[in-house]
Order: C-alpha cells, then structure tokens, then sequence
C-alpha cells in the first residue's frame, strides 16, 4: 500500500519551508516513526516520520525546494521490497571512478552527488556530517570550496594543480531560512523602534563566592545540574521585571500589552544561527528549575530540535555575549518585546572600595529598550535593581 509522505501543518505564522535533507532515498527501507526528511522554517527545522514499515518509492520534492503546509513530498510503499538507490538519469554521465560506488564509500544525497559531479570530487575525501556519516549538500559544497583536498580519483595529469600560496580563495552558501529571518527581524526592530541603550556594572564577587560554596552540593541535591550564573541573572530578572512592568511590557497598534507574568527568553547560539527558546513563567522557577531548563533548551537548540511552541511569546530576553568573550554590547530587542538585557564577560578590575582600591570580577549589563514605551527612568531604575539583586544574592531569597 503506498503513503504519501507530506510536509507538516505549519503554524499560522510560518508560511512555507525547505526541504533541507533526505535522510532515506528511492528504494531504502525505512521504519515507523524513522526520521525521513527534516523540512527547515525560519524558526526551527520539522522533522518528517515515517508513518508506517516500508520502502521509499518516490521523491518528489528534492532537497532545497520550497513547500507548502501539508504538501506531498514523496511516496512511502508499505509492500514494497528494499533495493539499492539508483542514481538519477541527470547523474549517471559522470567519471566512472564516481560512479561506481563501493562498500567503503560514503552515502551521498542527491544535492550532494551532483555538486560532487559537477565539480570532481571524489565522494571518498568528503567529510560527512549528516545522519550515520551520510554526505549532505553543505558537505559537498563546502569540499567544492577547497577542491584542492578533495580533488576527483583521475590520472595525474588531469589533477589540478595546488592553490598557490596567497590565493584568495572564496565560497558562496546560501542564506538559511533561519539567518534570513533574524536578519529581516532584526533590521525590522531598528527601523520602528526608538530603540536606546543604557548600561551598568555588577560586581560578581559576591555571586562567586556562592556559587564556588555551594555549586558541589547543588548539583549532588539537584540531580547533576550545576550551578551557573545565568540563573541568579533570571531570577534577578523577574524580580525587576516585576518592579518595573513597563520592561515587560510589548506594543500592539496603539495598545500596551502588559504582561502579568514573566516568559523569558535565553538567546543561545547554535550552527544555524541565533534561537531564544524561552523559559515559562520563570518566577515560579527555583535556581535548579532555570538551570536544568536552560540546559534541556539549549540541547534542543544544538540539535536543532526545538518546537516553534519553545521559541515564541517570550515577554523579556536575556543575551549572554560574554560566554564568547564579548566585554560591552548594544543588544537588540526582539519584537514584539520592549526590552533586552545583555550580559557580558566577567573581568577583573580595580575599583574603589570604601577609599581603597580593590580588584574585583566585574561585568558590565547593557539594557537595550524601545523608547516609546520606556522612559530613561524606568531603564535605569530597572539596571540598578538588577545590580542590587545580584551583588547581594540573599535579598532574592529575602524578596527585598
């Protein structure tokens, strides 16, 4: 019996996606609930199951094509019998070292054997990234950008020569759908925002000491989730957040949306580009809870797992440049929200203490806000309760 293989139900707002890869091919047997093709949005990348035991007898739309919700992507037998994948007819005119594959070559997708074809390279020197070794379209593209060490199996004089040294060697990738979205956004927010930044510094010596004293015992009693610092600047946060309501406030037309609770967002970093899957109701949260959340959601985003569910409606967010060594920012907001806080690097710096100087591990907070909304009063107020919660961590437990 044959089923149709189709692109999932997108949510209202992502329009369409890309298919990014094939992970099963014309004739390979695949199982229920086997991952087959994951489609790529401008939020997150949807993986498509398999429905049902069987054979893959069809693929229709190829790797890189653009689809609708809910549109046929190729075709699953249920009766059929597994067999070798026959290369298509566009790519059996390449040298017969490349196509006679052998047991110790790697699998290629489509997209990756005709880049492979068309630029000589020998399937055996490409690295590949995707599922069980297999050789994606951004392996072969990438091989093709340094073809000198991944030159095609051909007689020496047909090898082309080394890249001199002093070379200027370039590639050109396409834009993911996920880096164009966030360049769109983000052009977006600085074109309708008057967006302002203000800053602060913190002393982290007193979070420090906590930590260094308790961080064994924390992650004994919480079942191995350690102690970080992005969990005392989250629930720093929320207590502010609540001081300060306009903060986690967002605009709507002409309204202001004021929100009685505290979504936030954690931008993370991943190969595809920046995600801020976000924590709900975060001032209901203990330290473990943001810790063990945080950890979880930023698993998700390196595996490129995370649901469009996990990354929207957040109400304030939270960037930690200083994870790469970053010293002072002016972060972007995010809209609909009003407001973003970036964290920085922690360094040590002499500082005047009661008339002495004193060396201290310092880091600097930038509150990027959308002026419309939020006065200078507000911002600051919000910065300087942020320091007093954090240099003196008992007056979060305290709630003072």
């Amino acid at each position: 019996m044959a089923i149709e293989i189709k692109a999932p139900a997108f949510p209202e707002s992502v329009a369409d996606g890309t298919v990014a890869t094939w992970h099963k091919q014309v004739g390979e047997a695949v199982k229920r609930d086997e991952l087959i093709v994951d489609i790529e949005t401008d939020k997150v990348v949807m993986e498509v199951l398999a429905e049902a035991d069987g054979v893959i007898t069809e693929i229709v739309a190829e790797e890189g094509a653009t689809v609708l919700s809910g549109e046929l992507l190729g075709k699953l037998d249920t009766e059929a019998v597994a067999t070798a994948p026959a290369a298509p007819a566009a790519e059996v005119a390449v040298s017969e070292p490349a196509a006679a594959a052998t047991a110790g070559e790697p699998v290629l997708s489509p997209a990756a054997r005709k880049i492979a074809a068309e630029n000589a390279l020998d399937p055996a020197a490409i690295s590949g990234t995707g599922k069980d070794g297999r050789v994606t379209k951004e392996d072969a593209v990438a091989a093709a950008a340094n073809k000198p060490a991944a030159v095609a199996k051909a007689p020496a004089a047909a090898v082309e020569p080394l890249a001199a040294a002093g070379d200027r060697i370039e590639k050109r990738v396409p834009m993911t759908r996920l880096r164009a979205r966030v360049a769109e956004r983000l052009v977006e927010a600085q074109s309708n925002m008057a967006m302002l930044t203000t800053f602060n510094e913190v002393n982290m010596k007193p979070i420090m000491d906590l930590r260094n004293k308790y961080k064994d015992l924390f992650e004994k009693t919480h079942n191995g989730v350690r102690l970080g610092f992005m969990s005392f600047f989250v629930k720093a946060a929320t207590e502010a957040l609540k001081r300060q309501p306009g903060v986690n406030a967002s605009i709507d037309g002409n309204d202001i949306v004021y929100h009685g609770y505290q979504d936030i967002g954690v931008a993370v970093s991943s190969d595809r580009g920046l995600v801020v899957p976000v924590l709900r109701n975060a001032e209901f949260m203990s330290l473990a809870e943001i810790e063990g959340n945080i950890r979880d959601l930023g698993l998700k985003a390196r595996d490129g797992k995370l649901t469009i569910e996990e990354m929207t409606g957040g109400t304030f967010t939270i960037s930690n440049g200083g994870v790469f060594g970053s010293l002072l920012s002016t972060p972007i907001v995010n809209p609909p929200q009003t407001a973003i806080l970036g964290m920085h690097k922690i360094q040590e710096r002499p500082m005047a203490v009661d008339g002495e100087v004193v060396i201290l591990p310092m880091m600097y907070l930038a509150l990027s806000y959308d002026h419309r909304l939020i006065d200078g009063k507000e911002a600051v107020t919000f910065l300087v309760t942020m320091k007093d919660l954090l240099e003196d961590p008992a007056r979060l437990l305290l709630d003072i």
